[in-house]
């Protein structure tokens, strides 16, 4: 069987395992992609946030990406009975990028992958990880190819970037279920004939359809719209026929969608997406690191997804460059750690939104501009910047906003006339 000796495997060629593989590469180390699949390939996860881009920027990124002329994206607006909550990046508390893209990610996937490939690191994609054994922290990968050939990837070090792969979870029965409900997503791209009916496309929308639903509209540069429902499970009984039909007395419902979206084309069969929510039992061992994804897999509501990934990635490659120097990491502290206190801010958020005390809070009257570009630096991925209240007391802060908003509209009610 034919052996290949490497330095760091990485498992995925997405934007977790690009930006790892592009960060160490460029420390002089020897790498390797696998991934299952062909690329391109259609993944959800589509509207990027600004936090991202540092990452991509250092993994050497950017310019590739801006030769792609994807949608520039400058913040997000909210909308619930006719009402509007604007956030735009530019405005947030925390210094760093304010805008970053909207993607339809097989395209945008691709870009990172070709372009890290050009800077040297081979990529072999429709290659299967069948097995994996340690060693001390060395490494021997079996993997199959798509004619069914096996061979052997030995490594000082393995990334697992595999996104909903979950390689190494899965191999070794790290994965443990979610504290998040189970949720569905019905989406479909539909060709947007009528944007002009709606607002600037520079900027993802959401919809709050009813209270534990909710709609993204999500415009592309191509003159392509990604929509999509998502709601817990029992939401979408109400609806019968194809996904199709489904999908479309959906948009029947909705008042803001109705006149842009009715009859529109769509450019592929709705599909669904359901039970996503994932964790693991750690994120590290000897040998290996989980980065994107497979470490932990919220909810699409405030596109954390590709920011996780990217961040994380980051973050790890800077870790095992110094483990393969010699040096000695405290993986808790420095990886474990730091990532969760992202995770568990965005799961705050989460949790708030689909409980309404984010509806309480985005569709309130006089809102606060400091507090707003607080909560706004969220809604942008700077969820580890520690000098935000609203990232550092991210499991209390919003309650009590949304009481203090409750209580001023209370006190500033006129009392009923008593005749």
């Amino acid at each position: 069987m034919k052996t290949e000796k490497v330095d760091v495997l990485v498992i995925g060629a997405g934007p977790a395992g690009t930006v790892a593989a592009s960060i160490v590469n460029q420390a002089g180390f020897k790498v390797k992609i696998v991934e299952k699949l062909q690329f391109p390939r259609f993944v959800i996860g589509e509207s990027l946030l600004p936090r991202c881009m540092e990452a991509l920027t250092e993994a050497g990124f950017v310019e590739a990406v801006k030769k792609q002329g994807f949608q520039e994206k400058f913040g997000a607006k909210f909308v619930k009975e006719g009402k509007t909550c604007d956030y735009f990046f530019a405005d947030q508390f925390t210094p760093g990028w304010n805008w970053t893209w909207q993607v339809p990610r097989g395209q945008f996937d691709k870009t990172l992958a070709d372009t890290v490939s050009q800077m040297g690191v081979p990529i072999d994609y429709q290659t299967t990880v069948t097995g994996i054994s340690f060693q001390g922290t060395d490494s021997v990968t079996t993997v199959e190819d798509a004619a069914g050939n096996l061979s052997r990837i030995e490594a000082r070090f393995i990334i697992d970037g595999s996104g909903y792969g979950r390689v190494i979870p899965r191999l070794f029965q790290l994965d443990r279920p979610s504290s998040l409900p189970p949720r569905k997503a019905l989406f479909t791209h539909t060709v947007d004939l009528r944007r002009s009916l709606s607002d600037e496309p520079n900027r993802i929308t959401i919809v709050v359809h009813k209270k534990g639903v909710w709609i993204w509209i999500i415009p592309f540069s191509s003159g392509i719209t990604s929509l999509g429902f998502v709601s817990e499970p029992g939401f979408f009984e109400d609806f019968s026929g194809t996904p199709e039909e489904q999908l479309r007395a959906m948009i029947a419902t909705e008042p803001y969608l109705k006149e842009r979206f009715d009859q529109v084309e769509m450019v592929f069969e709705p599909r669904v997406l359901q039970s996503w929510s994932s964790t693991t039992d750690r994120f590290y061992g000897d040998g290996f690191v989980l980065t994107g994804n497979v470490t932990e897999f919220l909810d699409p509501v405030f596109s954390s997804g590709v920011t996780l990934a990217a961040v994380s990635s980051q973050l790890a490659a800077h870790l095992v460059i110094r483990t393969l120097n010699g040096e000695q990491v405290d993986w808790a502290a420095e990886y474990t750690e730091k990532m969760m206190q992202g995770v568990d801010t965005f799961r705050s958020y989460i949790n708030s939104w689909y409980d309404g005390t984010l509806d309480t809070i985005f569709f309130a009257d006089n809102q606060d501009p400091l507090i707003k570009s607080q909560i706004c630096s969220v809604l942008a991925g700077y969820v580890w910047d520690l000098e935000n209240p609203y990232v550092k007391n991210h499991s209390t802060a919003l309650e009590k906003l949304a009481s203090l908003i409750q209580l001023r509209d209370r006190q500033q009610k006129p009392n009923p006339i008593h005749k």
